[in-house]
């Protein structure tokens, strides 16, 4: 069994929110989850670079 995340109480509140999943199953998710989950939620956020940014 894995430990719980090593991650301030603020931390936890603001990734629980943002994720959608109670603090106490973000506290025991697996590290390689999370991480996953957080580059999702990164992809989403960042705004699409115009094509004439993506050609240089």
């Amino acid at each position: 069994m894995s430990k719980p995340l090593q991650i301030s109480a603020d931390t936890a509140i603001k990734l629980s929110e943002q994720l959608g999943v109670p603090i106490e199953h973000l506290m025991h998710m697996p590290r390689h989850i999370l991480l996953q989950k957080l580059a999702e939620l990164a992809k989403a956020d960042a705004p699409a670079a115009p094509e004439s940014d993506k050609q240089s």
